[in-house]
């Protein structure tokens, strides 16, 4: 005979400073307020983004103990889950793929948004996971589901996303208590009881950030505007008279937007401009939760090397330090090594200002004058392609070169070997075809060996 199941099992996947503790603790005062038997763990890591945590509840109603306490587990089991809560789409597929959901038991509630994993940002491009095949797996492997973003619902009411991970999991009927012990909880706890009331009404709900239809950008616009902020009105003038060489839609739609990134790279200048931004600064104090009159310090990692030095000179002083082999063993040593510094102390707020007031000069410089004949030998190969085709994914190409220092030395490379691929293949009819496969191959890792097996016999 059959085993009727009286414990319910609850496990949430939460990354750190989401709030899964307080969630926890909440869960046990609304289990405990009604009668129930309840048991907590938490396994933490420090593996993923911010590091992820596994709390582990299991629930037993007291008017079923017989014998003296019940013996619960400390860690969720494979199949033997009723309730996966997860603060982010990637926890859930994490979820899923240790088995602890399962069609016949769970309920899965997960919020859709994205903290991306340093795997995930660390690649050339494209490394960030696929969350429709989440969603597929979550349909498919819960026995219900409810999903909506809740971190943009947390952040519309001030609110712990834990709070409305709550209310989500109020509403499904999971769970045999009602709304008003999940919002006494809250109230006990006595943790911005007022945001995470109307963050824990939102999740009940099942509602997110209220979301206007998004505004089509243009590109060319928005080209001119970052340029404009990056060097001046004449360097966006100059952005708006190259693209003057494209006439065919898509082709400039492509160039208006890789011109653009390219004219803006990034030299020592530019990174000091945006870290002293306030702007950063807003965003950092967000990030961290800072509350009004706090102070934050912000420490950076910088690594300018000899050569980006000698970029930010005059270009006939910078090209002779750089040619000079005796000056850069003296020298070179100096910034082989990369340092942390804080930028929010007076003296290196004021060496960053200094490095970003500098970009007044940029056009005199030694880097500008190398990028600029790079992007003037791109913009002309473009131009002359008479394939349509073919001159987008020359303009694409692009999407190679980013970043400062080691970054954009690799990147360069792989577009430079792109380049002198596609000057062998010219208007041949595989023209394009060839260049969108070296590109995508350039994109699968950092040392161009994918690319190197890519390239056409010769």
């Amino acid at each position: 005979m059959a085993e009727t199941r009286k414990r319910i099992t609850i496990a949430v996947l939460a990354l750190g400073g989401q709030g899964g503790g307080v969630l926890s603790d909440w869960l046990i005062a609304v289990a405990e307020q009604n009668g129930w038997y309840a048991q907590a763990t938490s396994v933490q890591g420090v593996a993923q983004r911010t590091g992820s945590t596994v709390y582990y509840l299991e629930l037993f109603p007291e008017g079923e103990l017989r014998k003296g306490e019940p013996v619960l587990a400390l860690m969720p089991a494979p199949g033997d889950v009723d309730v996966v809560i997860a603060s982010e789409l990637m926890e859930a597929g994490r979820a899923i793929l240790r088995g602890f959901v399962t069609p016949d038991r769970t309920t899965l509630i997960a919020s859709t948004h994205r903290i991306y994993a340093i795997a995930e940002k660390s690649a050339v491009s494209g490394g960030a996971g696929d969350g429709s095949k989440v969603m597929e797996a979550a349909a498919k492997n819960a026995k219900a589901v409810v999903m909506f973003d809740m971190d943009a619902a947390s952040e519309r009411n001030g609110a712990a996303i834990s709070a409305v991970m709550l209310g989500a999991l109020a509403a499904s009927g999971t769970l045999p208590f009602p709304r008003d012990a999940f919002e006494t909880a809250i109230r006990d706890s006595r943790i911005a009881v007022d945001a995470n009331l109307a963050g824990f009404a939102a999740g009940f709900e099942g509602r997110d950030a209220d979301k206007a239809p998004a505004a089509p950008i243009d590109v060319v616009q928005e080209g001119v505007r970052r340029l404009t902020e990056y060097q001046d009105a004449d360097y966006a003038a100059l952005y708006l008279e190259r693209l003057k060489a494209f006439a065919d839609p898509q082709v400039r739609t492509e160039m208006a937007r890789a011109l653009a990134l390219w004219m803006s790279y990034e030299d020592v200048m530019r990174v000091s401009q945006l870290k002293i931004r306030r702007a950063r600064m807003d965003e950092v104090r967000e990030e961290v939760k800072a509350l009004p009159g706090q102070i934050v310090h912000v420490s950076e990692y910088m690594h300018p090397r000899w050569e980006e030095v000698c970029d930010t000179l005059p270009a006939g002083l910078g090209a002779w330090l750089l040619g000079n082999r005796s000056l850069k063993r003296l020298f070179a040593p100096f910034f082989a090594k990369g340092r942390r510094v804080r930028t929010t102390n007076v003296g290196w707020f004021l060496m960053l200002s200094m490095l970003a007031r500098r970009r007044r000069k940029r056009r005199k410089t030694l880097r500008y004058r190398t990028e600029n004949t790079r992007i003037e030998v791109w913009l002309a190969a473009v131009a002359g392609e008479a394939d349509p085709a073919a001159a987008i994914e020359l303009a694409r190409a692009q999407n190679l070169i980013k970043g400062y220092g080691d970054t954009h030395a690799r990147g360069l490379a792989k577009f430079e070997t792109v380049m002198e691929a596609y000057r062998r293949v010219r208007g041949t009819p595989d023209a394009a075809s060839t260049l969108r496969r070296l590109r995508e191959a350039a994109l699968k890792d950092e040392d161009g060996a994918a690319l190197e097996r890519a390239l056409p016999s010769q």
